[in-house]
């Protein structure tokens, strides 16, 4: 087993229960790869110290026989996710030297478990952007390159580091949040599967808020395997989260027979949208053709509200994010901009949050609270929510009607370049296909299928029913195997 960093988390599972390797040497293997991987961008503080001694522990606990399954597995952290007295920056220079003294639900259940943290992930700033380039440490880079030129490309966003430390072998897996397609949309630019579970089956205790009734943590992995069994350590009932449902977590592994016979799979017409590449096209329709041939039942489907996602999701996020984000003063914690002789407590309000949040947080923010203010809360944001209402009557409708499943594309093209899409609204295009899920709180998830002309990986997603996670990766690791993609990048870093 010369390199270890291209072990699946099952795979590494397998092998440690075997003795043919230990975690320690796992871990090693990850640290060195990390150390040689800088110009990638996608770690952003390491913990070497920790991360040698928790797979020390965990090495105790296999060899005991006390191991659940991601025991011993060296993971990447989002920076989004609190972790106890590592820095925890959402990836914000007005977050800086935070440390929390606490550590969150989800990082707590994977420690738990055995889990390796090799340290946090970059990210866009306070996860507001799809390319990774808001980031106060300065944008993730894509490992994959565009034919033969040497062009940057993004990792997409907002998890662009746990996407970019995925597809390199830099951890076996990574943790990602997604509040409009930020698990899905990297996934599909780096050729690994990213999965967003339903609103509610991750608690959201511990992870900094950007959009309250939207956000939701998954995971990250190489396969979708790997993510039926990070994702049953990720969820559960969590009391200090509110919006956490009290709910049985199934065996998602167990879940994974590839047998599909039978089940239906819509196939939504307002996801052809004018001017989409041939390439997706084709994609979409090889999908199509991969589920049908594995025994499924293709349906045409409609979901007519589609259109006005964007522009909902647009207004609702920003507005919960102006409300969630009014916390970073400078008072209590974080950076606090150096005042002048005669500054009060406004002053410093206004200086340090002009210091601290960048362009794009400071856009969404004013974007949110004017939607919110006396005179427009009704005429955008609450008539933004009743849209919403809607799309989710749309899916209701349709898994009703006997669908089980939805395919789509992940993300309208495949991945840019880095400062090719700096135009604001031709960045928001790049979650149409992603922000419904959110909206209507479904899981949701993005298996690699296929390469563009230029080598470059595309995703697929399917869409699924509230809490059946189980089905959903079941249709994926059908599709997963009918696609077949195997390709990884070309080392340059």
């Amino acid at each position: 087993m010369t390199d270890l960093t291209k072990l699946t988390i099952a795979g590494a599972r397998d092998a440690m229960r075997k003795g043919d390797v230990t975690s320690a040497e796992i871990t090693a293997a990850c640290l060195s790869s990390i150390a040689d991987a800088g110009a990638l961008g996608a770690f952003v503080h390491n913990t070497p110290e920790i991360a040698t001694d928790q797979a020390a522990a965990a090495d105790v606990r296999i060899k005991l026989g006390d191991a659940p399954d991601m025991c011993g597995i060296p993971l990447g952290i989002k920076d989004l996710f609190c972790t106890k007295d590592v820095p925890s920056q959402a990836a914000s220079g007005i977050l800086e030297g935070f440390k929390p003294q606490y550590e969150s639900t989800v990082t707590s259940q994977l420690f738990d478990a055995g889990a390796v943290m090799l340290g946090k992930l970059n990210m866009d700033e306070f996860a507001m952007g799809s390319s990774n380039e808001t980031s106060v440490y300065g944008n993730a880079v894509n490992p994959w390159r565009r034919g033969n030129e040497d062009t940057a490309l993004t990792p997409g966003g907002s998890s662009g580091g746990s996407a970019a430390a995925v597809a390199a072998d830099l951890c076996l897996a990574a943790t990602g949040t997604d509040t409009g397609g930020s698990i899905r949309q990297p996934a599909a630019f780096v050729g690994i599967t990213g999965l967003k579970p339903t609103y509610g089956r991750v608690s959201r205790w511990g992870i900094v808020a950007f959009a309250s009734s939207l956000d939701q943590a998954g995971p990250m992995t190489k396969d979708v395997r790997d993510a039926a069994i990070m994702l049953r350590t990720m969820c559960g009932h969590d009391p200090k989260d509110s919006t956490s449902a009290d709910i049985a977590v199934p065996d998602f592994e167990a879940a994974l027979t590839g047998d599909i016979k039978g089940k239906t799979i819509g196939i939504p017409k307002e996801y052809r949208m004018d001017g989409m590449p041939a390439e997706i096209e084709k994609l979409w329709a090889d999908g199509t053709a991969m589920l049908k041939d594995a025994g499924a039942i293709i349906k045409d489907i409609t979901l007519p509200h589609t259109k006005y996602a964007l522009p909902a999701y647009y207004v609702i996020a920003p507005a919960e994010a102006s409300s969630n984000l009014a916390r970073y003063d400078g008072v209590r914690f974080g950076h606090r901009a150096k005042l002048a002789q005669g500054d009060g407590i406004t002053e410093m309000y206004e200086k340090t949050r002009a210091e601290g949040f960048g362009p794009e947080v400071q856009r969404r923010v004013m974007v949110g609270t004017y939607v919110l203010s006396a005179g427009f809360y009704d005429a955008y944001y609450n008539r933004a929510r009743r849209v919403r209402a809607l799309i989710k009557r749309d899916f209701d409708e349709v898994f009703a009607d006997g669908v089980d499943a939805i395919l789509t594309p992940a993300t309208p093209s495949a991945a840019f370049g880095l400062g090719e899409n700096m135009d604001p609204i031709q960045m928001y295009l790049n979650d149409v296909f992603t922000v419904t899920v959110n909206l209507a709180g479904l899981p949701g998830i993005s298996v690699p299928a296929g390469l563009d002309a230029q080598g470059l990986p595309l995703g697929l997603q399917l869409i699924g029913r509230p809490w059946e996670e189980a089905e959903l990766l079941n249709v994926a690791y059908a599709l997963e195997g009918a696609a077949g993609f195997v390709a990884k990048p070309a080392k340059w870093w």
